[in-house]
């Protein structure tokens, strides 16, 4: 780096600014990661009839290809104390990331659809490196059942998308990357 500054200052003005447009066109070539990439995920919590209904608590979150969590994109509850019972979520990101929750954390929701944009950055706002990520959508609820759908994809992508079966907790899953 010492080099390239004495370098640098040693050229005319004019020879400066076509050095900097160079460094500007070929550092990102260089960089291992990608341009962030848009995901836009459609999901459904279904009417559930049954006495004892209680809303479900939700996670949704992007990991490595070999499981470590990325990034946490919506965590919806009503008591800390329960996030435990989203099992793979708080194995994976909930214990550790517990500082970074508040800007994705919300009430739990009434059945309905749902629509999540992540901007394919981790949870340091630095874009991911290419690559192979999953995307993960679990849901529990009390007197009820745990659902958890996963899909693989690869950054970058264009025009992907992928849709995933219905589960107890969990209604189907249109997954876009843009």
């Amino acid at each position: 780096m010492f080099v390239i500054s004495r370098v640098f200052l040693s050229l005319k003005e004019s020879s400066q600014n076509v050095l900097m447009l160079l460094v500007l066109i070929v550092l990102p070539l260089l960089s291992p990661s990608v341009l962030a990439q848009e995901v836009e995920m459609e999901f459904t919590l279904p009417v559930i009839q049954t006495g004892q209904y209680q809303r479900p608590y939700v996670a949704v979150w992007v990991e490595t290809s070999k499981g470590k969590a990325v990034k946490t994109l919506a965590i919806w509850h009503e008591d800390k104390k329960w996030l435990k019972d989203l099992r793979r979520w708080w194995r994976k990101a909930g214990r550790y990331q517990k500082e970074n929750l508040d800007a994705v954390t919300g009430a739990t929701k009434a059945p309905g659809q749902f629509t999540l944009l992540w901007d394919g950055k981790d949870h340091k706002g630095v874009s991911l490196p290419a690559g192979e990520y999953q995307l993960c959508f679990e849901a529990s609820r009390e007197h009820g059942s745990r659902t958890l759908l996963k899909q693989r994809f690869q950054l970058p992508a264009s025009d992907q998308s992928y849709q995933l079966k219905a589960g107890t907790e969990l209604g189907p899953v249109v997954i876009r990357l843009l």
